[in-house]
């Protein structure tokens, strides 16, 4: 009757204390990187970048994972043609030289499993500096869209604060504003 009781137990845990470290693959097609900068003190310019490509890790038993994304620089997208191609240029992010920009995590520390805080290491313009990424919320489950129910995807909505200053951009301050917001909605599938 213990050994009942005991093997009764296990169903009421929760499916992530069984979970081994999951491999998800960033989906580019739904996954938004994007930024907010102060503009000459009168408005908040927005841009985003069209190209993402990643991994994310996730371990929930643990509370823990890993996260490596890539941007395409060239891929900034203001909608304004001429304001595109200067950022592109060697006064803002030299896409020519530094063609990546590139995020990797150190440490993940998975809260109630629905928000996190990601320590990492931002490179752009080949200069890498510490950033600590907040991740809001974590929705993860069948893709309702997946005729087949099979395809599981997790989503992530995720903020930073940098100085672009801090990473060699320097070009139009103070006009420009130095502290940028870097927002990412992430979906990503499972490998």
């Amino acid at each position: 009757m213990r050994k009942f009781i005991v093997a009764a137990g296990f169903m009421f845990l929760p499916l992530s204390a069984f979970s081994a470290p999951e491999s998800y693959s960033v989906d580019p097609m739904h996954t938004y990187p994007h930024f907010t900068i102060n503009h000459l003190g009168f408005s908040t310019m927005q841009g985003r970048f069209n190209t993402t490509s990643g991994k994310i890790i996730l371990d929930q038993a643990n509370k823990t994972g890993s996260v490596n994304v890539t941007i395409d620089a060239a891929s900034i997208d203001t909608a304004f043609k001429k304001r595109d191609d200067h950022l592109r240029s060697p006064d803002f992010l030299n896409v020519m030289e530094f063609p990546e920009i590139t995020y990797k995590s150190s440490k993940v520390t998975i809260r109630d499993n629905k928000t996190a805080t990601v320590q990492g290491t931002l490179t752009m313009l080949g200069v890498s500096k510490p950033v600590q990424l907040e991740v809001a919320s974590i929705n993860c489950g069948i893709n309702p869209m997946d005729p087949t129910k099979k395809t599981f995807v997790c989503g992530f909505d995720a903020s930073a604060k940098i100085k672009r200053s801090d990473f060699g951009v320097k070009f139009a301050l103070p006009a420009i504003g130095d502290e940028m917001v870097l927002k990412f909605e992430v979906e990503a599938i499972r490998d």
